[in-house]
């Protein structure tokens, strides 16, 4: 098989993997196009030096481990890590929230009904109050905060509610 061909399928190989791992992160969640998107150039720039029809050993293998690394171990650990505890905490409570506007025939998903989900499984919005920070922020307005235990400070996530009932989770 010639230098090109492996190449080329290298390349479509990476753009497959970047698809899948870009499709197979909950759409809620912010999918960090711009770092998958120079992911996938690094990539694609890798499977073009294998292309390139040079005998040298060091570039055939820096672009090997170039390709490896870019085109399947970054896609997939970005995808593997999209959700921690505190953004599957933050979904599950979207989702609640959701389901609680939705009976209540509302058009729009309230903090208070944010508020309740998140307090019925255990959790708590706004930041955490302490002798350094009395002020409690991210309760009273979107994008919340959405703190996993009610004693918990960080790690949390933000979510918002746009356009009524779609929800967005992103970390803050």
């Amino acid at each position: 098989m010639s230098p090109n061909a492996r190449a080329a399928i290298a390349a479509v190989a990476c753009v497959v993997i970047a698809l899948v791992a870009a499709l197979a992160v909950d759409s809620r969640l912010d999918r960090h196009w711009i770092i998958r998107g120079v992911t996938l150039l690094v990539a694609l720039a890798c499977a073009a030096i294998l292309a390139a029809d040079n005998a040298r050993k060091a570039r055939l293998i820096i672009g090997l481990v170039g390709l490896v690394m870019f085109g399947v171990v970054f896609p997939a650990t970005s995808t593997t890590w999209s959700q921690p505890p505190e953004i599957k905490f933050a979904l599950a409570v979207a989702d609640d929230a959701k389901a609680a506007a939705e009976k209540q025939s509302a058009s729009t998903v309230t903090i208070a009904d944010v508020k309740a989900a998140a307090e019925a499984r255990g959790g708590a919005i706004g930041t955490l109050k302490t002798d350094r920070s009395p002020t409690i922020r991210g309760a009273d307005a979107y994008p919340l905060i959405i703190r996993a235990k009610q004693d918990q400070g960080r790690p949390w996530s933000c979510l918002s509610f746009e356009h009524g009932l779609t929800a967005k989770v992103r970390a803050c």
